[in-house]
């Protein structure tokens, strides 16, 4: 027996995707709810609709390997590719830091969890934040200690082809923490001398801790492995602030880049109309 398709069901169907985007923009969980609804595989479906290419979710890891795999099977299907997981980020302790038995375990635990969601979900990409600095011990020591444990998780991490992305961030939105700055993460990664040890420079972050974007995206650009996207002040989509993001965008592509950019932001206006806002934004700054 055939079943006639509502009319909604025929519009969605015959509605025709958006021209593509030049560049891989991934909306997170929640950037589209006032269009797609709350349930996030409608949502990922509405984000390709619109022409994203990817998506990223930090908390995938807490949701059920159930739909862990049914997100991943969707965005197979739409084409799409999943940004980063969460591999570890402890803004409250001393950890990578330190030279503690102890915390290694702990952090090469988190490596094997990481690596059993980057599968699940399939990506190869999966974000680190580095915790609190010591305010009584040398930086250099704490340096190595960072160094030490990188490379024993990229042990755990580089045989099933995962790439952790060490993000800084600025010390005004996150005091104490040891990671903030784009040189010094560069020199971090050429010194754990890895393939799996990259960068994810946070545009957001770096904006406010250092600005001079495009010479640091040249300068670390061989370590540099994913982006996180959001203006400032305000941490909202691009052109609600400061940072021109049509030329950083157009930088990027010159560039070659063809890996993820998070849109880790938030919405100058939480309702359908500033969702819309949020595509014209990117259909903006992505006409270069």
């Amino acid at each position: 027996m055939r079943i006639n398709p509502t009319a909604a069901q025929t519009a969605a169907a015959e509605k025709p995707r958006m021209t593509p985007f030049k560049l891989k923009y991934a909306p997170v969980p929640g950037m589209f709810r006032h269009h797609a609804g709350e349930d996030l595989i409608d949502q990922i479906k509405f984000a390709a609709d619109q022409g994203f290419s990817a998506w990223e979710d930090l908390g995938i890891g807490n949701r059920p390997p159930q739909l862990q795999g049914k997100i991943a099977q969707t965005l197979d299907k739409l084409g799409m590719t999943m940004g980063a997981c969460l591999a570890y980020a402890d803004f409250g302790a001393q950890s990578f830091v330190k030279d503690d038995p102890a915390v290694r375990d702990m952090l090469l635990d988190r490596m094997k969890t990481a690596v059993e969601v980057a599968r699940r979900i399939r990506t190869d990409r999966a974000v680190l934040v580095l915790g609190q600095y010591d305010p009584q011990r040398e930086w250099g020591y704490q340096t190595a200690n960072a160094i030490d444990h990188l490379r024993a998780c990229v042990d755990v991490c580089a045989p099933a082809g995962l790439v952790l992305v060490l993000e800084p961030l600025n010390p005004r939105d996150h005091p104490h923490l040891f990671l903030t700055r784009m040189a010094q993460a560069y020199e971090i990664c050429r010194a754990v001398n890895s393939p799996h040890c990259k960068i994810l420079m946070d545009l957001y972050h770096q904006q406010i801790t250092e600005g001079n974007l495009i010479p640091n995206i040249d300068a670390a650009w061989s370590e540099i492995a994913h982006f996180h996207v959001g203006d400032n002040p305000g941490r909202r989509e691009p052109t609600t602030g400061e940072i021109n993001y049509r030329n950083i965008f157009r930088h990027l592509h010159r560039k070659g880049y063809t890996g993820v950019l998070a849109m880790e932001h938030g919405k100058s206006q939480d309702d359908k109309a500033g969702e819309q806002a949020v595509i014209d934004a990117y259909r903006a700054c992505d006409a270069f």
